[in-house]
């Protein structure tokens, strides 16, 4: 992905500034943001030393964080915007009329039961009350698989022990089978539990805190309180030293384990997965792929060493934990305030109607979207976008046949692997059907589980059939892109593909170095660190030589090595072996997307522009889509979980390894972005 939030996450990253329509108002229409923005820049600045700082400068001095985000971006303004539009067709499906669609009614009665606070408030904790019956009746571990179906089901969390669900064989992308997959924890990543440094110590700390007072929420005791919070804490710090750590999931040899039913039995003899697969409707299912066997094992042991009463607090803590964002402001606020502002620093909990539009784009996306597209996507922009992908394409094609240090039969393959990448831009072909999931006004968190259990059911049922390779898995409105490995498909979403990210209005120059890289961004993902280890078809498959795959790792660790020198916050440096298939994909998207310019403008003289050349305004666009102020709680939980480089090195650090860029801004040699060693994969 371009970036680093996910589809819930960018839609949440909402600021209440005061924009045409003032700070509480939806919009009527997107407003226009120019593609570059000379105001932005700090001409002050030596482009030669710090791109970054020269490119985005007067951005960040005019655009401080608000209080309810934890970081404030180009992208999270533009998400801003789409939320606010967003805000307006639901408030308009939301009034019953005559002439509301299906979908505008589904979505409409969805955003009015999640805006009916009062309605909320006078429930209270009550919505729990069916699941944490559920959970007090257990009485032995011979019951728990059954019980374990239903709440993920109904929450579609992989906070219950383990996560299950559908995905591609990595041998085989042709067909869906089951993945058991690591989980249970309540804190971003394990390493939040096995660091031993004062800032883990301290996040703990005020996790415990965090557990002991939601506990207090649902009735305990303070002593009662302190001591389930205790055992939750054992029973997380236990399966988080089982998991694999994220520099270790990135290889995904190490996460596919296929094996049939009576291996699945043996290493968990335990858990009886008949009681756990009948309830999700799969008793039958005999081929699972297990990501981390380590884990199963551990858990296997865990479920039978500790007392059953220990098993039934743990649950009631995660059931209450993945609730509480729907329930009363007491469980809402409580989860605002460990998650988001001691983890990221937010100091302000948004507004409910940014909360509520988030909700129907992660539970009723492509119902939303499609209101969304009807309103805001030209024919004309996809045209454009699929122009722009064939040339970027083409250039990689070049590239790869110009390679010096890879032989002919694998820049064969590589190629081949090219012209089988499909592209999808804009929207799905297909929208999904919500019409099976009843939704009622004045029950709100009824809505979620409902609209939950229908999404875990029609992931579930993927499992045995063959993959749907028109299928998205982001919405509409989002403000990213992505590329799938196993189906070997770039997708741009509409909401990306607006100003200023990508501006009609604009010259080629910046559209090419904004859209055109990323692009090229998730073009490369098919040939970075993962992506390169499936074929054409996205099967887990090794197609090059032993000679290229030494002479890809070389080049790789440069690029990893380059970014493991940059400081984060503090005295964090960037996990350079986590960021390497980003800054790989960064790095190739910028060279790609510089020729995919080249071959546009071929043949034509261009004027400078805003005392810019256009190769200039080719660097400050590609530089702008980073421009970002973040707050360092949240820079910190980064390090440890986001595959992706802070923005100023996603600027500088790629700048550095283009001789273009460096002849574009007459850099010296020597130069701290003109330096005499530099990196390149692609």
């Amino acid at each position: 992905m371009r970036i680093q939030t996910t589809v819930l996450s960018i839609l949440l990253s909402a600021i209440p500034a005061a924009f045409a329509q003032g700070p509480d108002r939806p919009l009527s229409e997107l407003p226009y943001s120019p593609g570059l923005d000379p105001a932005s820049m700090d001409r002050t600045a030596d482009p030669c030393a710090d791109f970054f700082q020269y490119s985005c400068g007067g951005w960040m001095k005019a655009n401080p964080i608000p209080a309810d985000q934890a970081a404030w971006s180009v992208y999270y303004k533009l998400a801003q915007d789409n939320v606010r539009y967003l805000w307006g067709i639901l408030e308009e499906a939301s009034k019953p009329a005559p002439g509301r669609s299906a979908v505008q009614q589904k979505i409409g009665d969805y955003f009015a039961a999640c805006m009916d606070e009062a309605a909320i408030e006078k429930r209270g904790a009550s919505p729990l009350k069916p699941g944490l019956e559920r959970i007090a009746a257990l009485r032995s571990t011979r019951d728990l698989p059954a019980l374990l179906a239903q709440l993920q089901l109904e929450t579609g969390s992989s906070s219950f022990f383990f996560g299950f669900g559908s995905n591609p064989d990595f041998a085989d992308s042709s067909q869906v089978i089951a993945f058991a997959t690591s989980g249970g924890l309540g804190l971003p990543d394990r390493d939040y539990y096995t660091k031993d440094d004062d800032r883990s110590r301290e996040i703990r700390e005020k996790y415990f805190a965090h557990v002991v007072r939601t506990f207090g929420l649902l009735g305990d005791s303070a002593e009662a309180a302190r001591a389930n919070a205790l055992t939750v804490l054992a029973i997380e710090d236990t399966l988080a030293r089982a998991t694999l750590t994220r520099v270790e999931q990135r290889d995904p040899y190490n996460l596919y384990h296929r094996i049939d039913r009576a291996a699945l039995v043996k290493m968990t003899p335990g858990f009886s997965w008949e009681a756990y697969l009948k309830p999700l409707g799969l008793e039958t299912l005999q081929t699972f792929n297990v990501t981390e066997p380590k884990f199963f094992a551990e858990l296997d042991r865990l479920l039978t060493a500790r007392p059953i009463a220990e098993v039934r607090t743990y649950l009631r803590w995660h059931y209450a934990r993945s609730a509480s964002p729907f329930l009363s402001k007491a469980f809402v606020n409580e989860s605002f305030d460990f998650f988001s502002k001691t983890l990221h620093g937010t100091p302000q909990l948004k507004p409910r109607w940014k909360r509520c539009v988030s909700y129907v784009d992660s539970q009723l996306g492509e119902a939303l979207g499609q209101e969304f597209v009807r309103r805001t996507f030209a024919p004309q922009t996809k045209e454009k976008i699929l122009r722009m992908t064939q040339q970027v394409e083409k250039a990689m094609e070049e590239d790869v046949k110009g390679l010096p240090w890879m032989g002919e039969a694998t820049k064969k393959r590589a190629v081949e692997k090219l012209h089988a990448i499909v592209n999808k831009i804009g929207y799905p072909d297909k929208w999904r059907d919500y019409s099976a999931v009843a939704v009622r006004r004045g029950d709100f968190f009824g809505n979620t589980e409902r609209a939950q259990v229908f999404e875990s059911r029609r992931d579930l049922a993927k499992i045995g059939k063959p993959v749907d390779r028109s299928e998205w898995y982001m919405t509409p409105p989002t403000v990213n892109a992505y590329y799938n490995a196993q189906t070997n498909d770039i997708n741009f979403a509409a909401g990306i593909l607006q100003p200023p990210l990508f501006d009609p209005k604009m010259d080629d120059a910046p559209n090419y170095g904004n859209t055109g890289a990323t692009i090229g961004h998730e073009l490369t993902h098919g040939f970075d660190d993962q992506g390169r280890k499936y074929d054409a078809q996205g099967n887990l498959k090794d197609w090059w030589t032993a000679e290229d795959g030494k002479a890809f790792e070389e080049r790789s660790k440069c690029i990893s090595d380059q970014f493991s020198t940059y400081t984060i916050v503090d005295d964090i440096k960037i996990n350079g072996e986590l960021t390497n298939g980003e800054d790989i994909a960064d790095l190739g998207g910028l060279v790609l997307a510089w020729m995919a310019w080249k071959m546009e403008i071929a043949g034509k003289t261009l004027p400078p522009r805003d005392g810019l050349s256009p190769e200039q305004r080719f660097f400050v666009g590609n530089a702008q889509w980073a421009c970002e102020n973040s707050r360092p709680e949240r820079q910190r939980a980064l390090a440890i979980t986001d595959p992706h480089s802070p923005p100023k090195w996603r600027v500088n650090g790629l700048v550095a390894n283009v001789p273009e860029f460096a002849a574009a801004f007459s850099c010296k040699p020597g130069a701290p972005l003109n330096p005499p060693k530099r990196c390149r994969v692609w």
